[in-house]
């Protein structure tokens, strides 16, 4: 079955699809529809709700700045925060008629006739568009690794994407594999009722203090009622997180600061030196997700609690066997073992424009080549497609947002470029892509996330194709202005 042909469909109703779906209707693009897997508007934060999740992005840099959120409770917010107020944008600007809930691409494909996009929907709906914008985020496809045994489990094995409210933990034997960023926040909450917490960490992360009290009425009142004031507080956090970015880009002195910082937060929480050892990482800050967190030392150390430093390498069915043979029999396994943030786009597949006869599909493209865009926005051979949040411009240092918007306000002036000029079809080219991309892996060789460790920022050959190797005001400057010239 199809449908009238769209002006524009966005693939993802996160904080990605709707701002650019608030941006995009008021730039005029009338013809426009959202196609939302889920039953909610949300993404991540809609996803994510294990206990104790937060980000670690301060709140009031953690919202549109066309639309600032007064109502923030605290310097780092809670996920209910966040998706309350991504659930307050929905609905004042009345994108809810714009999105279909339950609708899953499957695919997208290039049609050179009439030069558009069929977008495949599972159910066998079959939808066309003259441009798409893929605001999946990276973030929302679980890691869980192939361990041997693993479906011989008696008990309950989930990931922490996926927080199974209906198993009860209280007094149980709960084994957690990771000590990421998701890791540091459930696992003092899981460590409050379990009868006893395994923790298997395969390398320690560094963790910085999390200044996060509560505001009090009278900041909050300010916040609210005070002109200027949390637009202030704003730009104060952003250079100061731009400053902090010195140090993943190469300042040995910001590093070592880190590092003080770092080292600090942990003997003042870890008295025993022998622990100390244990959670002290052998890279350089930054190199792996940097955490930030007041509980997670102090629930390592609680007499119930039990950190393992092996690796998961079996599972039977009354627990897990670790690298050191070690068997720790466990009732639930808690994967904190992060995303797939390298697969940008997959599962859905996307089949591009038609080459020497057949048509590049864009996942299967950038397992064995470089992932080459334009600013992570645009692809040579994919006409009229837009990614959000795609190859190179995820942070390790300051608010995603940011980038969201920039790239957002590129894709805007791209479509108008397009209308004013009447042309139906906006290609990159090939050279300007990959230019972009050896400028950015020269970029990258400098930072502080190639010096030496590995990380899930990391694709299977060791390129890092997750990452912005620079300042996000520099990423401002360069998607501040839409090229014509980079396209035929």
């Amino acid at each position: 079955m199809k449908s009238a042909m769209l002006e524009v469909l966005i693939v993802g109703a996160g904080l990605g699809g709707l701002a650019a779906a608030i941006r995009l209707r008021a730039s005029g693009v009338r013809s426009l529809l959202v196609l939302e897997r889920a039953s909610d508007v949300g993404g991540t934060w809609r996803d994510n709700v294990y206990p104790g999740c937060a980000c670690d992005v301060p709140s009031h840099l953690y919202s549109f700045s066309f639309e600032p959120n007064t109502e923030w409770t605290r310097p780092y917010p809670q996920q209910a925060e966040i998706q309350n107020y991504i659930l307050r944008v929905t609905d004042k600007y009345q994108l809810r008629p714009l999105i279909r809930f339950g609708a899953n691409v499957n695919a997208l494909r290039w049609l050179p006739q009439p030069g558009c996009w069929q977008v495949e929907v599972a159910g066998g709906e079959t939808l066309q568009a003259r441009q798409v914008v893929l605001a999946t985020g990276p973030l929302n496809k679980p890691l869980v690794p192939d361990v041997p045994g693993l479906p011989d489990f008696a008990g309950v094995a989930f990931h922490s994407n996926q927080w199974r409210h209906d198993v009860d933990l209280r007094g149980r034997r709960v084994a957690v594999v990771g000590t990421g960023a998701s890791a540091v926040q459930f696992v003092p909450e899981v460590a409050k009722v379990a009868a006893q917490v395994h923790v298997f960490q395969r390398t320690a992360a560094w963790v910085l203090p999390r200044w996060d009290q509560p505001y009090g009425a009278i900041r909050r009142w300010a916040y609210r009622h005070v002109p200027g004031l949390q637009r202030l507080s704003r730009w104060r956090v952003y250079w100061f997180n731009e400053i902090v970015g010195t140090g993943f880009l190469g300042s040995m002195r910001m590093q070592a600061l880190l590092r003080k910082l770092a080292l600090h937060h942990l003997v003042k929480q870890v008295p025993a030196p022998a622990m100390q050892e244990v959670l002290t990482p052998q890279f350089t800050p930054g190199c792996k997700r940097l955490l930030i967190s007041n509980t997670w030392f102090p629930s390592l150390q609680r007499d119930h609690v039990h950190l393992h430093t092996q690796a998961v390498v079996r599972v039977t069915a009354e627990g897990v066997f670790s690298a050191d043979g070690v068997f720790t029999p466990c009732d639930e396994i808690v994967w904190g073992t992060g995303f797939k943030a390298a697969e940008f786009v997959a599962p859905m597949l996307v089949f591009g424009e038609a080459q020497a006869g057949e048509a590049p599909e864009l996942s299967a493209q950038w397992r064995v080549a470089p992932a080459a865009t334009r600013l992570g926005i645009t692809v040579a051979d994919f006409p009229n497609l837009y990614l959000l949040v795609g190859p190179n411009t995820g942070l390790g240092h300051n608010s995603l947002i940011f980038m969201i918007e920039c790239q957002v306000n590129y894709i805007v002036q791209a479509m108008q470029h397009l209308r004013r000029t009447n042309q139906p079809v906006l290609r990159l080219r090939s050279a300007t892509a990959d230019a972009d991309y050896r400028r950015v892996q020269e970029k990258m060789r400098h930072t502080v996330w190639a010096s030496g460790c590995h990380s899930w920022y990391q694709n299977t050959r060791g390129e890092i194709d997750t990452l912005w190797p620079g300042y996000t005001w520099q990423y401002w400057l360069q998607t501040r202005r839409f090229k014509p010239s980079d396209y035929l």
